[in-house]
């Protein structure tokens, strides 16, 4: 063990140790959630350090040897060769200090190692060198900014993924025509690839949705330090850091508008989050609906088959359950939890300060995550594979007690409603009614029957 000391006194840290004392105190100090911050969160602030470190080189604030050194140890981690060295519990300090300091203490020791330092010894300072300019309250929302803006690239990449697979599907089964169903009762005709069209159509605009969440988390309060007046730093600071982040990043990050306003209020994060859940939200009606029209095989709707993936049953032997849907379900359900508890710590600022960060960043990565595997394993393992039972769409598409409301233009609701009530009394379809009582030409019905999933022709 090697012997730390700070303003509280003395303490032991393991000797191999790349962290330092402020880590080893909040390691002692927090274990509730029993895992410690998402690395891509971790990461995400270490390339906000290495942007700060070469902005202060440029402004003759750090010697250009530390610079390096700094920008070599920000690599070193960026390789995930040190993940385990990050430790901190999500439920720790409010605004994010023990993963910054965490952070800090690491990239000190990496660099000045480096420089020929020992670990420990503050060649490089976690506090003078590596968090310059900085502090936990714009570092860790800035970086929750970041860590959002690399993901969503693969999210949205993920999420066209699948509608490309609804939107395949849509154009396969676009003349298999069946019946609608509204209050899960008969409705009007609609074909099977009009409605895996309008869940294609959904997705869509939830990636929209999604994507202009994320064009506020562009801009970065980083170099605003307690409390966004940039004190301690110099004119020139932010936008440095910007540029070198954007270079590094390929990003188009801005300096904040109110570097204060950014400080207090996490509410971009809360709009973001809250366009996930919207996704979430509409990816459970989708599964929901995949469940239904899949129902059976033999008394539920069997409208399409659902892939098979695994045996649904420890003691039926057969059943075959939608398993990737149910699955599907319960991330949504989770992603729809975790904007909860982003929009409670959002809202939870007091004064120049939001000290909820670490759950926020926490739940935003994990949301995210949750449906990049979400859409990815919906495509891949559910909807590429399925298929239209055509045969029982089309006995439910002449049976519907929905299919009579094409007459209505021609023989009015009233008749209509009496056809209807014949229809379900006598066990006769639509057609046979119809042919039954010359209500109207053969080739009339014809024309309805061909118009009945759009408007006429």
């Amino acid at each position: 063990m090697r012997t730390e000391q700070d303003s509280l006194g003395k303490l032991d840290v393991p000797d191999d140790a790349l962290y330092g004392i402020h880590t080893a105190r909040s390691m002692a100090n927090f274990d509730s959630a029993g895992e410690p911050l998402p690395i891509e969160l971790i990461y995400a602030m270490v390339k906000l350090k290495q942007a700060c470190a070469a902005a202060n080189a440029e402004l003759g604030l750090l010697p250009v040897e530390k610079a390096v050194a700094i920008a070599d140890a920000c690599g070193d981690v960026l390789s995930g060769k040190y993940d385990d060295q990050f430790p901190i519990d999500v439920f720790q300090a409010g605004s994010g200090t023990s993963s910054n300091m965490n952070v800090n203490e690491v990239l000190a020791n990496i660099a000045g190692k480096e420089l020929g330092g020992k670990l420990g010894d503050r060649t490089v300072h976690p506090n003078d060198d590596i968090n310059k300019g900085q502090s936990t309250n714009n570092i860790f929302p800035s970086a929750i900014r970041v860590v959002s803006v690399d993901l969503t690239g693969t999210l949205l990449a993920a999420l066209d993924e699948l509608f490309q697979g609804l939107e395949k599907k849509a154009d396969e089964f676009s003349k298999v025509r069946k019946s609608g169903r509204t209050h899960l009762q008969d409705a009007v005709p609609v074909t099977l690839g009009q409605e895996f069209a309008a869940w294609a159509n959904a997705l869509r605009k939830a990636e929209k949705r999604i994507a202009f969440a994320c064009m506020s988390l562009m801009e970065l309060g980083v170099g605003g330090n307690a409390i966004g007046t940039g004190v301690n730093t110099s004119a020139a600071f932010r936008g440095k850091v910007i540029s070198a982040l954007n270079q590094a990043t390929g990003q188009e990050y801005r300096v904040a508008e109110n570097g204060i306003e950014i400080t207090q209020f996490l509410t971009d994060m809360a709009a973001f989050s809250s366009a996930l859940k919207m996704l979430a939200i509409d990816l459970n009606k989708i599964v929901n609906d995949l469940r239904l029209l899949s129902s059976g095989p033999n008394t539920g709707l069997g409208e399409i088959n659902l892939p098979p993936v695994e045996p649904g049953s420890s003691i039926m032997p057969g059943k075959i359950n939608p398993s990737i849907c149910e699955a599907a379900n319960m991330a949504c359900m989770q992603v729809i939890g975790n904007d909860a508890a982003v929009a409670a710590a959002c809202a939870a600022g007091q004064l120049e300060l939001n000290t909820h960060m670490p759950v926020t960043g926490t739940n935003i990565v994990k949301s995210i995550t949750i449906l990049i595997r979400t859409c990815i394993a919906l495509n891949r393992k559910c909807v590429s594979g399925i298929t239209a039972n055509e045969d029982v769409c089309r006995k439910y598409f002449e049976r519907s007690a929905g299919l009579p409301t094409i007459l209505n233009p021609v023989l009015g609701y009233d008749q209509v409603a009496v056809l209807v009530k014949e229809s379900l009394r006598s066990g006769k379809t639509l057609a046979e009614l119809v042919r039954e009582k010359e209500l109207i030409s053969e080739g009339e019905f014809s024309t309805l029957l061909a118009n009945s999933t759009g408007p006429a022709s």
